[in-house]
């Protein structure tokens, strides 16, 4: 005890509801640089001070201090909304269609004498929101005609669609058109018109909500890295507009056999729950429900009827839950209202500008 300083030995006592107990820490919390709890607690101690409920006094100074949470204050969060109809309303393949564009790729357009003239081709990947069926097309330009043009032939192929989702990236938004960047401009009058004509609706994510449209960003992750692959086997590595629209339709098919939920080990029950099931219905090994149809019911069209039955009931029995769960976001907050002060987050700027 004789190594303690006085004010150790004798430290003040004070009320820790008092406004003076509250200046105190506010002080010693400032003299450290507004440094955690731990720190600012000894700070207040090394001052000769003794304050009742130390520990609730410095944790709420520590937590209305505009300049921590300034320095390291993290950005509000609400609780994950439930998922939209589209996601889970059984409908038929690509009736609800989230939408990205993704590339490009340098393609050998026409041999010259003075060599090979390269062109651009850029992918249009289509995403059904329910199956988890992807579609892909090529454009040759960045442009609301080349774009209409994808989607008539998606349309032509995969029947009509009810409505589109996409971010509000520079892909497509016409925010950008005065910087004469090559876009596909959803707000354009000659998509509009097409829009209308068909009665699709086209809907935009939040901006700054990516999440929103991880499905079919998850796919724009997976459908490059199979084009690498399949681009290592081309001869000197030329690529043309041909070879790359083959080539996408095989990466196309390779995604859509993807199984939906982890492979079962149980012998009886070879069936794979994949996309190309549902759009193409055939597989390698038919369903256990033929078992019980009689010979004279299995016509083509039984068939298929049986095959896309079983693959709906597997994806609500099977797929469906592993949905619901969320990661994060899991409680409710209170939303900002009108009068509050806040502090506005920007990825562009620094926490201390």
């Amino acid at each position: 005890m004789s190594d303690l300083s006085e004010d150790e030995k004798t430290p003040i006592l004070i009320p820790g509801q008092s406004h003076v107990a509250r200046l105190l820490v506010c002080y010693c919390h400032e003299r450290i640089q507004h440094q955690g709890r731990y720190l600012t607690e000894g700070a207040v101690r090394g001052e000769g001070l003794w304050v009742t409920g130390e520990k609730r006094l410095v944790s709420s100074v520590i937590h209305h201090c505009v300049i921590c949470r300034k320095l390291r204050g993290k950005p509000m969060n609400q609780k994950m909304s439930d998922l939209p109809r589209d996601r889970l309303t059984k409908s038929p393949p690509f009736t609800f269609v989230g939408v990205d564009v993704f590339g490009p790729w340098n393609v050998v357009t026409r041999r010259t004498r003075g060599g090979s003239a390269n062109s651009k081709r850029w992918a249009v990947l289509f995403t059904c929101l329910y199956s988890r069926a992807v579609h892909i097309e090529i454009i040759e330009e960045m442009t609301s005609s080349s774009f209409i043009n994808a989607m008539r032939k998606f349309i032509a192929i995969r029947g009509a669609v009810t409505e589109f989702r996409s971010d509000r990236g520079t892909n497509f938004v016409g925010a950008t058109g005065e910087l004469h960047i090559n876009i596909v401009n959803v707000e354009d009058d000659h998509v509009k018109s097409f829009l209308q004509d068909k009665q699709i609706v086209w809907k935009f994510n939040p901006p700054h909500a990516s999440h929103f449209g991880g499905m079919w960003e998850r796919m724009i992750g997976i459908a490059p890295r199979i084009l690498d692959a399949m681009l290592l086997n081309t001869k000197h590595g030329k690529l043309t507009h041909e070879v790359l629209t083959t080539l996408m339709a095989e990466v196309m098919a390779i995604m859509n056999s993807r199984p939906l939920v982890p492979v079962s080990s149980d012998v009886d029950a070879p069936f794979i729950l994949s996309p190309q099931t549902l759009l193409t219905q055939k597989t390698r090994d038919l369903p256990s429900d033929f078992q019980d149809l009689d010979v004279r019911d299995v016509y083509q069209w039984k068939m298929v009827q049986t095959m896309a039955n079983t693959f709906w009931k597997r994806w609500k029995g099977e797929f469906l839950s592993t949905l619901q769960p969320r990661q994060k976001w899991l409680t409710s907050t209170d939303n900002i209202k009108v009068g509050d002060v806040v502090l506005l987050h920007d990825k562009e700027t620094a926490r201390t500008d």
